[in-house]
């Protein structure tokens, strides 16, 4: 597939342990292997320790920069409720955001240092963002394995790129193809679901 003309803009948020990295990783591959440029940032606070976590990926014909300015992502993967609530003014006007209606508190919460929004799916849909959201998590159960709710998203998002879904699928499926083939074929499933889920 040829690459198109426009620089992409992908946000992708979370609580650390999400996969919220790693999942920027499997789109920076997918987009590399369809001749795109591509450049990605990381801010990891307590990542390890349930810390908010944030990756910007940017991809197109010559891309210069590796973060995104507020305004100007294309899509919002929000792995976890209040902090896609948290990031949704980087949206373009006419971006999506993709979120996950998990909602989990970050240490700074627990601590008292600030307060967990009451509805932040609310809050996001209130300031006219082009929204899915639907409950990652409650698939990924059907699963038998929480840890399917970050290629559920990436599913979810599949379609919303300038390149074919199966491309990132394959991306994802193909990390676990030789090492545990009963996790390639599950993980496949996890995208496929992610994928309808958006719809």
């Amino acid at each position: 597939m040829t690459a198109s003309n426009k620089v992409v803009n992908i946000l992708v948020v979370g609580i650390g342990g999400q996969g919220v990295m790693t999942a920027s990783e499997i789109l920076s591959e997918a987009a590399i292997s369809q001749g795109y440029d591509v450049k990605k940032t990381e801010v990891a606070g307590m990542s390890q320790r349930g810390g908010v976590v944030s990756s910007h990926v940017r991809f197109g014909p010559r891309v210069l920069s590796p973060e995104i300015a507020p305004g100007e992502a294309d899509i919002l993967v929000g792995f976890e409720a209040a902090e896609a609530m948290r990031w949704c003014h980087y949206l373009r006007p006419e971006g999506v955001a993709m979120v996950n209606r998990l909602n989990l508190e970050p240490p700074v919460v627990s601590l008292g240092l600030y307060p967990y929004p009451a509805d932040p799916v609310g809050e996001i849909r209130k300031q006219g963002v082009r929204l899915h959201d639907f409950d990652a998590g409650a698939i990924a159960r059907e699963l038998g394995d929480l840890r399917l709710v970050n290629t559920i998203m990436m599913g979810a998002i599949a379609d919303a790129l300038p390149f074919p879904a199966e491309t990132l699928k394959e991306r994802i499926v193909e990390r676990f193809r030789a090492r545990k083939p009963a996790l390639a074929e599950t993980n496949a499933r996890a995208f496929d679901l992610g994928r309808a889920a958006a719809h």
